[in-house]
């Protein structure tokens, strides 16, 4: 059967055009559901004109789509999900955590369906996903998926000793200028004599009764 379709189908027609269908198809499926009619002059009309206003609603739609593309440009969604010592997950990024983070950048509402992403990410690291703006563009964006906090600092152990700052040495300075009384090499001898073997309390007691000579 000769019918022109008035909604797209896929894999079957856009609005507008017009295809030969199997009978059955068009009668079961098509028609009942009022995706296509037969292709009569008027019905062909009909379906070119509502294709015409959806090429307009297009366009449209698509320029939306380029602003919003725009904005993404040099953007980087990072999503911080709890991961093991070798990266990871316990867990996965979705389609829907990465639309959730995307709706922050754009400023409107992103669904599921618009991430086109094949599997879940089970482990950190850099991914280029593609986002479907409109049915006509399309937007990269790079997702950085990062590993939950950050391996502790090194302690030291307990019992560990600290490291001693170095001593310093501060000599005295030496007296420059002053001068005592000459001391005779006599008198030296005595002196280191008396440090050496210190006199009695006798021996102290007679020197002080011997008179002097003067």
């Amino acid at each position: 059967m000769k019918v022109v379709f008035l909604e797209e189908v896929a894999g079957s027609g856009r609005i507008g055009e017009v295809k030969n269908v199997a009978n059955g198809y068009a009668r079961n499926y098509l028609l009942p559901r009022k995706l296509a009619m037969p292709a009569t002059d008027h019905n062909v009309r009909l379906a070119q004109a509502r294709a015409d206003a959806e090429a307009r609603r297009q366009a449209k739609t698509d320029a939306e789509a380029e602003v919003l593309a725009e904005k993404l440009v040099g953007k980087r969604i990072t999503i911080t999900v709890k991961a093991g010592p070798q990266g990871r997950l316990y867990g996965s990024v979705t389609g829907r955590d990465i639309a959730e983070e995307a709706e922050k950048l754009l400023g409107q509402p992103v669904e599921q369906r618009q991430v086109e992403l094949e599997e879940a990410i089970r482990e950190v690291g850099e991914f280029e996903v593609a986002l479907i703006l409109s049915r006509n563009v399309r937007a990269m964006v790079q997702v950085a998926v990062v590993g939950e906090g950050a391996p502790p600092a090194e302690k030291q152990s307990p019992g560990a000793e600290k490291e001693e700052p170095a001593s310093v040495q501060l000599e005295e300075p030496a007296l420059s200028g002053v001068e005592g009384p000459p001391v005779s090499e006599q008198e030296t001898v005595e002196a280191e004599e008396a440090e050496a073997d210190p006199p009695t309390a006798e021996e102290q007691l007679e020197a002080a009764e011997e008179p002097s000579e003067e």
